[in-house]
């Protein structure tokens, strides 16, 4: 797969928004494989999987541990060009949030959510969607700048956080439709959430999440996957 790196213009953008764009990272045959994997778990309800209230397989859990593809997808050099550009050179998957894949079928929309609650432990969350998401079927919608406001005590319901509600943020959300093979680069503190899908199909994205390699830490992390580059220890403690 090709890719290309960002620049600089549109890396001040993603700190500024709190999200960026990358359409036609993925070609079409490795959309389609990554789509006929998870077709195959979901309809042998590969475990671990989540159910929605019709008993319906709705997410694979622990994607990672699936099809080689996905690795390799998640570590494709395509993928990781644009990251280091907002994460440096070295580059970790973590293996406990996210790494999953959804598909979204018709129902109750998704509530406004962050990835994490504080500054302190950020992510870059990417979306990789494997079918078209529009208006109908269920886009992403995010609240441009909310990355800087101060930390929430929930990751889900953020409605309920009385200064969030008060302020009116979530109704300053827009909604991001996006190609099959693209990928939406989100800063984890981002309030966000998909949409409703209103059509008989589905909307099948991933989710995983990117950080760069924690320098203070000395000791290989097990729930961390070195994806790119290498694990440097710079504490002051040596």
């Amino acid at each position: 797969m090709g890719g290309s790196g960002l620049s600089p213009e549109l890396v001040g953008l993603f700190r500024h928004n709190g999200f960026l764009k990358l359409p036609n990272v993925l070609p079409a045959e490795r959309v389609e494989a990554l789509k006929a994997a998870i077709w195959n778990d979901v309809e042998n309800a590969c475990e671990p999987v989540v159910r929605n209230h019709e008993d319906r397989v709705v997410r694979l859990s622990r994607l990672l541990d699936r099809d080689p593809i996905f690795k390799e997808t998640v570590a494709d050099k395509a993928v990781l060009e644009p990251l280091t550009a907002l994460l440096g050179p070295n580059i970790e998957v973590v293996l406990n949030r996210h790494n999953h894949a959804t598909l979204n079928l018709a129902g109750k929309p998704d509530t406004f959510h962050r990835d994490v609650v504080q500054w302190t432990r950020g992510l870059v969350t990417v979306i990789f969607y494997l079918e078209e998401t529009t208006l109908e079927n269920g886009c992403t919608h995010v609240v441009p700048g909310s990355h800087l406001q101060p930390g929430v005590s929930v990751l889900h319901n953020l409605q309920q956080e009385e200064k969030i509600h008060q302020a009116g943020f979530l109704n300053q959300a827009i909604p991001v439709p996006m190609p099959a093979g693209g990928m939406l680069a989100i800063d984890s503190l981002v309030f966000h959430r998909i949409g409703e899908n209103v059509t008989r199909q589905t909307r099948m994205s991933m989710t995983v999440g990117y950080h760069s390699a924690d320098e203070l830490l000395s000791d290989v992390q097990p729930k961390r996957w070195l994806v790119q580059g290498e694990r440097i220890y710079m504490g002051n403690d040596k």
